[in-house]
């Protein structure tokens, strides 16, 4: 990663170049197509969306009463992350970590500093962070069960390009092909071996899954996730 991205962390930016910034953002995603969802892919998403949070509302109501009596303060954390064609949204899970005010930017840090050397994915040790329960919430993926609403709002897919930490500025250029399309909850990556896979591989597996979208792949990722969830098995 060049010093440009690693110099991108001060806390000092003025009002014009933060402007010089939004400009440059348009200019550079200009060079990208969006690849609006196909109309099954949308329906697939809200009836699948808003059917899993009505089965599941006892489960979401039963881990949101957990989370405030263990921990206190807010049920959902809430961060903002890169979209479609880089546009920013609030993505929603339940709050598994005991509130840090320079979490936000130690986690890009962190994943800034993998993508610059390529190497294996991994997630930082927040073990003192965690709140009673986290580990486990965090295991199971129920902490992303919230975002079945971002779906709901059009910011997310099922299917898609994991939304991270890093913002436009972090990746290379050819890189932000991936966020041609929706972020998903699940994605080629996640069922392709993520925990054996290099940033730049993440990254291939994102823009293969953006130019090859059909409904076929979806299903087959959906049930390669469920089967990941269940049996551990990301091979």
């Amino acid at each position: 990663m060049n010093s440009t991205v690693k110099n991108s962390f001060s806390p000092q930016i003025s009002t014009t170049s933060v402007s010089y910034g939004a400009d440059r953002k348009l200019r550079v995603f200009s060079r990208f197509t969006k690849r609006p969802a196909p109309t099954w892919k949308r329906f697939f998403d809200v009836v699948v969306s808003v059917g899993l949070a009505v089965v599941l509302s006892p489960l979401l109501v039963t881990i949101a009463i957990f989370i405030r009596c263990v921990s206190g303060g807010p049920v959902l954390f809430r961060q903002i992350r890169l979209g479609e064609m880089g546009n920013d949204f609030e993505i929603l899970k339940f709050r598994t970590l005991y509130p840090s005010p320079s979490a936000t930017e130690d986690h890009r840090k962190f994943v800034s500093n993998l993508s610059a050397g390529n190497q294996i994915i991994e997630k930082p040790n927040l073990a003192g962070r965690l709140i009673p329960g986290g580990k486990f919430l965090r295991s199971w993926s129920l902490d992303e069960l919230p975002q079945l609403f971002n779906i709901i709002r059009g910011e997310m897919s099922l299917i898609g390009p994991r939304p991270d930490v890093l913002q436009w500025h972090d990746y290379e250029e050819w890189q932000l092909k991936r966020f041609e399309t929706l972020p998903g909850i699940t994605g080629l990556w996640q069922v392709s071996g993520k925990n054996r896979l290099t940033f730049g591989q993440m990254i291939e597996l994102d823009i293969e899954y953006v130019e090859n979208q059909s409904l076929r792949l979806d299903f087959w990722i959906m049930l390669k996730t469920t089967r990941v969830l269940l049996f551990r098995d990301n091979g």
